[in-house]
């Protein structure tokens, strides 16, 4: 029997069966859902297309899904049906392509930004929908730096405040902080570690018994703004998520299955498709989970995922979004290598 909001899940086939208790305002469902993983998605690649690690994924305004990976070409969109549309991306003239990209995100001007995770990338590009070049921020390097402006350290995800024409940048894999900047200029406004406090440098490992570490761990892995302006940061070795006001104030955390160690528990996160935006959608590519939080209070109503490379399991879980329709996708590396997609629909008979 539901009780609250309770989320009681299992596999079926390759179906997640998710008993969903929601208020009416929830515009996700108001009686149970049918997340249903869809094995025909995308339609078959063009050309003999393989995909490589499919490392960042993103949802436009017209629900056309967007897609980095680690392969030839690195930019893919799809319609939503899961016909390609286009593709670009790679070196060229004016710009540090990404050794080993990472991420990807559509500002609300419809422009495409691009991260790498390599050794050497320290840069954000900016890029128009056609894959013409507009703007670079940070230059390739090398080492951990917090508190240099000039460059970046390994960043990872980026989200956007369009009325004050800000950037807030995930950094990263080689820096321990967010950092922002105009988003038309590239010019530098500020930055911040954990709690909000200045970042450092110094090394530090997660032990699950301790008091929370004082700084982000490596990576900071993801950066996602809701609708009503806070920050959502994926500290993703400390298995925690630490909210802020655009500003830098910290707000709270919330921690994410806190006894997993090594590589961390919140990878990336999504928030659901309803006008409040009342769940998230954590991407666990340690537990191969995605773990749904409430989003008023972080408390975890349910999860869904296991270990496997079957349609609806996961391997090396990476990245995940969400659309308008409430539709959750997810993308995988280290040898998966894909995007699935899961529709949810009405139960009927339960």
């Amino acid at each position: 029997m539901l009780r609250g909001r309770l989320l009681h899940i299992r596999n079926i086939g390759l179906c997640l069966l998710i008993a969903l208790a929601v208020s009416a305002g929830n515009a996700l469902a108001d009686d149970n859902l049918l997340l249903k993983v869809d094995p025909h998605w995308p339609a078959p690649l063009p050309h003999g297309w393989v995909l490589g690690e499919v490392s960042g994924i993103t949802v436009d305004p017209q629900d056309h899904v967007w897609i980095v990976q680690r392969g030839t070409p690195p930019v893919i969109e799809f319609d939503p049906s899961g016909r390609v549309l286009q593709s670009w991306g790679g070196p060229g003239q004016g710009f540090d392509w990404p050794s080993n990209p990472h991420g990807i995100h559509l500002d609300p001007k419809g422009f495409v930004w691009l991260s790498g995770n390599g050794s050497r990338d320290a840069q954000f590009l900016k890029f128009r929908r056609d894959g013409s070049f507009v703007l670079q921020i940070g230059h390739p390097a090398q080492g951990p730096a917090s508190h240099d402006v000039s460059r970046l350290g390994r960043p990872t995800d980026i989200a956007f405040d369009p009325q004050a024409r800000e950037a807030f940048i995930s950094d990263g894999y080689g820096n321990r902080r967010v950092i922002v900047f105009d988003t038309e200029t590239g010019a530098y406004k500020r930055h911040w570690g954990a709690y909000g406090d200045p970042p450092s440098d110094a090394t530090q490992r997660y032990d699950p018994k301790a008091t929370p570490p004082r700084q982000f761990g490596r990576p900071v892995h993801c950066i996602k703004r809701s609708e009503d302006g806070l920050l959502y940061v994926c500290d993703r070795q400390n298995d925690r998520i630490q909210v802020f006001r655009q500003d830098g104030h910290f707000v709270t955390e919330w921690h994410v299955a806190p006894q997993t160690v090594g590589m961390g528990s919140v990878w990336d996160l999504a928030f659901s498709a309803d006008p409040t935006q009342s769940l998230i959608f954590v991407a666990d590519g340690s537990n191969e989970a995605v773990h749904i939080l409430r989003r008023s209070d972080g408390v975890q109503i349910g999860a869904f995922g296991q270990p496997g490379r079957h349609a609806g399991q996961f391997h090396w879980l990476h990245s995940i979004a969400v659309d308008s329709h409430g539709d959750v996708f997810t993308t995988e590396v280290d040898g998966a290598n894909r995007v699935q997609r899961f529709i949810p629909t009405a139960m009927s008979g339960h």
